[in-house]
């Protein structure tokens, strides 16, 4: 049996449909796009979400579902708690009986215009200061 002389069944195959190659072809002048509109121009590509000049569903929904990694830590005013002024030593530990503060919090940042004078008192990482 010779496989050099494939071709598809009768019927199977139809000829090409050119547009736009005159009257005559029943393809002419329009190229069967129609009269005007978006889709009768070159260079058409309907956009994703595209409903007819309607507001898109997707801009019609309220944003939802954005949680940021970044962990701001929990600010505590200095002005507020005369104590941690008298602390010797400050890290999570010595703070926790002064602040009631959840276990999930994980940095600490001391602000307010005493907050720089303790920065040589603390003695964990996870503890700044507002002050240089």
């Amino acid at each position: 049996m010779a496989l050099h002389n494939l071709k598809p069944a009768a019927g199977a195959t139809h000829k090409e449909k050119r547009l736009g190659r005159g009257q005559g072809s029943g393809h002419g002048k329009t190229a069967s796009r129609g009269q005007k509109g978006a889709k009768s121009r070159t260079g058409y590509s309907k956009k994703i979400g595209f409903e007819g000049g309607q507001q898109p569903l997707q801009r019609r929904l309220p944003k939802v579902g954005f949680n940021s990694r970044v962990v701001k830590p929990l600010a505590i005013n200095v002005e507020k708690y005369p104590a941690i002024k008298e602390l010797a030593e400050i890290t999570m530990e010595t703070l926790r009986p002064i602040i009631k503060f959840s276990k999930k919090v994980t940095r600490i940042k001391l602000i307010g215009s005493e907050a720089k004078t303790l920065k040589d008192k603390i003695k964990d990482e996870n503890i700044t200061t507002s002050g240089k």
